[in-house]
């Protein structure tokens, strides 16, 4: 076998690998950070929002119930939620208050 051989193996490897490690959710990466419920904006959530959402970026008002972001872990109580009943982001999904 070639030297050149042996190599083309490893790349592809390489960038497998590179590849699966890029499409892992970010809490298997981050484990500091926890979801954190009714604090994104319109269009800015993280992953699996809830109904009516299929992922990232699909939230349809700000503060959604429903749609999470992530926060650092253990500050989500401490994140202000306009439409949350608490006032603050919640670890649960919830159903928004009226204004």
């Amino acid at each position: 076998m070639s030297p050149t051989n042996v190599k083309l193996p490893s790349l592809a490897l390489a960038i497998a690998l590179g590849a699966i490690f890029a499409s892992m959710p970010i809490a298997a990466q981050d484990s500091g950070k926890e979801k954190c419920f009714g604090v994104a904006l319109k269009g800015k959530n993280d992953c699996a929002a809830g109904a009516g959402t299929t992922c990232a970026g699909t939230s349809k008002v700000d503060y959604q119930g429903n749609a999470w972001s992530y926060t650092a872990k253990g500050t989500c109580a401490k994140t202000a939620s306009k439409a949350s009943p608490t006032g603050f982001g919640q670890t649960k999904e919830f159903k928004e208050k009226k204004a």
